[in-house]
Formats: structure tokens, sequence, C-alpha cells
């Protein structure tokens, strides 16, 4: 496992570069998954423009204008956190830093360098507006694409899929969290998909409304981009990892040829940096494995939530009925995470004298939400078809 790149770079190209440390594997591939989704995204909704789908909206814009007060204060917060936090992750002592993760939701960070990089920021936002500056500011009309809005959506996306995560996992750990709340509300740790989900699908219907982008048609967009997100977001886990493995495994393997660590894992190295010590091992931290091998489900995620993302890519254009395809996408993803929750280590809930884990219960929810919005959907199409051939008869 590789908690950080830095043990990757070790393991496979004999390097130790000190700096690599600072970059966490599942935070890496989170963000190259949300690169690559938002690249996919593009490329359907411009496919879905040139095809009469989406219109433009127009906004007026003031040009010319210089930089004012708000701008340059958003450019120096900008920067100051960035120099007191990132920066002082290479310039302050080791001691501080050991821990960068610790480190980053801490208190400490480095005042010259948060002051230095703010005034930069500032500097560079002033000189921008200063080089596009007119004699007399005017406004001017631009026209606006879905596509154009990308960037936007995968920010809005980001930061509330992440607050949903962490607030699904407090939700689903609560009784812990009441003891110990600094853990969850100060730590990188614990994230929910689904948390993070409905709550970033709840902030881009809002999004959607707000600049008329034809709600439907935008999630028939989304959904193959999902499914690929998820699947490239579970790397992280399994490389890192991140406790989204399974329940025990001892068996034997069904295949002589399949690989040790497909079908039980002890997830060596792993950033939660749970169970029993490995003999040799004499690093500071991530020096643990677990004691028996589990189900290495966050692979298992990987490779069939790809494959799902595939199927929903070559139905795109098939799935004539707005709104169809993001039903599907609900009903597949319902399906894989119910399934998959069998071998996964989870926190069960007690509901009416069973005792699903909360993933369990809204994966069931999401499957019958899709299956409903599916028939809905078809039903209203056919009915409408009929009222045309007899408003035409």
């Amino acid at each position: 496992m590789y908690p950080n790149l830095y043990y990757a770079f070790k393991d496979l190209f004999g390097v130790e570069w000190t700096f690599l440390r600072f970059v966490n594997s599942f935070g890496f591939f989170v963000a190259i998954s949300f690169i690559i989704s938002a690249i996919v995204l593009a490329a359907e909704l411009r496919r879905k423009s040139k095809e009469g789908i989406f219109q433009p909206t127009e906004m007026q814009v003031m040009v010319g204008q210089p930089a004012t007060f708000a701008d340059l204060a958003l450019n120096f917060l900008l920067g100051f956190i960035l120099g007191y936090k990132i920066v002082a992750l290479f310039i302050l002592d080791s001691s501080a830093t050991e821990d960068p993760q610790a480190f980053i939701f801490s208190s400490l960070g480095s005042w010259p360098a948060g002051i230095g990089l703010g005034l930069f920021f500032a500097a560079v936002k002033w000189w921008e507006k200063n080089k596009q500056k007119l004699d007399k500011p005017e406004k001017r009309t631009v026209r606006i694409w879905p596509q154009d809005r990308v960037g936007e959506i995968t920010i809005i996306a980001l930061v509330f899929g992440l607050l949903g995560a962490k607030l699904f996992d407090i939700f689903e750990n609560w009784g812990d969290f009441l003891v110990h709340p600094s853990d969850y509300i100060f730590s990188a740790k614990g994230l929910t998909f689904y948390g993070g989900l409905i709550c970033a699908a709840l902030a881009i219907w809002w999004y959607a409304r707000k600049h008329k982008i034809g709600f439907w048609h935008l999630n028939d967009a989304l959904s193959p981009t999902m499914m690929l997100a998820y699947s490239l977001g579970r790397i992280g886990c399994q490389v890192a990892g991140d406790g989204d493995w399974g329940i025990e495994n001892t068996a034997a393997k069904p295949f002589s040829w399949l690989p040790d660590w497909m079908w039980s894992y002890k997830y060596p190295h792993n950033v939660n940096e749970v169970g029993v010590p490995i003999p040799g091992c004499t690093d500071t931290k991530f020096c643990n494995e677990l004691p028996v091998g589990v189900f290495p489900t966050p692979f298992y995620e990987i490779i069939v939530c790809f494959i799902l993302f595939l199927v929903l890519w070559s139905l795109r254009k098939r799935l004539k009925i707005p709104g169809t395809l993001m039903a599907l996408y609900l009903m597949l993803n319902g399906l894989e995470r119910f399934f998959i929750e069998k071998i996964r280590v989870n926190t069960r809930l007690d509901f009416l004298g069973f005792q699903p884990t909360q993933a369990e219960v809204i994966s069931t929810l999401l499957f019958l939400t899709g299956l409903v919005l599916w028939l809905w959907l078809n039903n209203r199409a056919k009915a409408q078809k009929s009222t045309n051939r007899t408003n035409k008869a």
C-alpha cells in the first residue's frame, strides 16, 4: 500500500523524494478522477449542444474595470492560505510537518510565507486587471453554453461532495462522534460516498435551475461521468488502504492464477495505521497491516464500476427519453453497492429489527428511485406520444 506518493515512488522507482510525503494517495486519485470526469462531461455536453438539446444563456459582464478591493482581498486570502499551509510544509521543521494531514488540519503554519504569497497573488490580480483596464468600462453580452460551465459544476460537486461525505460519515458513527467530535471534524479521514452523492446532486440541481440548464439532459450527461469518477476514486481507496476493505477472507483462491492481493489482502502500510506491526518496518508511520487477509472490495468496485461506465456510455445515444439514463444509473449504482456491502466492513444500523448498513439502505432507496423514475418517464413519454397522435388526427 502507498499512503502517499513517497511510498509509491520509493517502491516503484527506487527514489526517496521527501516532498512526496505531502501528496496523499487517496487525495491524488480523487483529484485525477475529478479532472478526467470533467473532461468526459464537457465532451458529452458539447455533443448534446451540437444536437440542439442545449441552448446558450446570455449574460452581461463589465469589462475594463480596475481591480476592486474585493478582488484583491479574495486573492490575498487564497495566497495566504496556500502560503501559510502548503509552502509551510516545505520550509518548517520536519517535526512539525511529519504528519502532513495532521499539520493541514492544525493551527500551525508559516506567517511570513502566508503574507508573502498573499501579497503576490493580490499583486498579480491587480496587474491583470490594470492591463485590461479601459478608459471607459463597458458592459458586454456573452453567450455561455453548458459545457463552458463544467469548471463551476466540478467545483460545486467537489465542495458539496466532500461536505456531504463528511456529514454522512458523522451521522453513520454518531455515537463515537459525540465522544470524539474533533477526530471527525478536523480529520481528512472518514468519507461516505452516498453522502457526497446526495449533497452534490442537490447542489448541482440548484445550479442547473439557476442557469436554465435542462435538468434531465444534464442528469443524463452526468450519469456515465459519475460512474467513471467513482471507479477512479476507488483506486485511491485501494492504493492508500483507507479502511474501505471487505470482511475477513481466509478461503482458498478459486483460481490458481489469481494474484493473492486480488482475493485476500492484508493492506500493509495502510493509511489508517490499523492492524499489527509489520516485521522489519522501521518507518515512524504506516508500519501496520491487517492480521488476517480481507476481500479487497475497492479493487472489485474499480472493475465493476468501470464496466458499468462503459455500459452507460454505450447507451447514452440510444436512450432517447430524457432522464432514463439517469434512472438506469441509479439502479445500477444501487445494485452494485448493495451487493458489495455483503462482503464489506461497515457500521450497521438498528432499523425495525434489521441491521443493515447505511449504504445498504441508501442503495436500496436509489435502486427503487431509479426504477420508479424509469417507469414514470417512459409512461409519460408514451402518454405524450399518444396525445400528439390524437391531436394530429
